[in-house]
């Protein structure tokens, strides 16, 4: 068996791309459109290299989503946890769950799919204002 990728729906495929390409870093691998089905695909990957990570559905009639606990979150390994939050931080994007203990952080995409983002090999220094910040809403 091999993972192919996530699917989830987006109600704004232009924020939701902005989101996921320019502020985690993501690429476009594959696009596609569906007049008869009425839809939009994108499959976004670390790496135009990578396989499909995250298939971003995007049906053209308006349709409301509701924050679905059950889907969970997705995942994804950074060099520097610290680096990748202040840049999030930055671009006005708020950390729900800071990575206090210098491994793990979450944040809420567009359409609120809870997005854990984890550092690569051991946990960095705990250091400040991480350490202290504390956690907005629920992740």
């Amino acid at each position: 068996m091999n993972y192919l990728h996530t699917m989830v729906r987006v109600s704004n495929l232009e924020e939701s791309l902005e989101f996921y390409c320019n502020h985690l870093g993501l690429v476009i691998l594959r696009k596609m459109d569906n007049a008869a089905g009425r839809y939009t695909l994108v499959f976004l990957g670390t790496s135009k290299n990578s396989e499909g990570v995250v298939e971003l559905t995007y049906n053209w009639d308006p349709e409301v989503y509701t924050e679905g606990r059950n889907f969970g979150h997705l995942a994804f390994q950074v060099e520097d946890i610290y680096a990748m939050c202040q840049q999030l931080i930055d671009a006005g994007i708020t950390l729900n769950r800071p990575p206090r203990d210098g491994y793990m952080a979450f944040v809420r995409s567009p359409d609120n799919i809870s997005i854990e983002i984890l550092q690569a090999g051991d946990s960095l220094t705990i250091q400040e204002p991480w350490a202290s910040m504390p956690n907005q809403g629920h992740w």
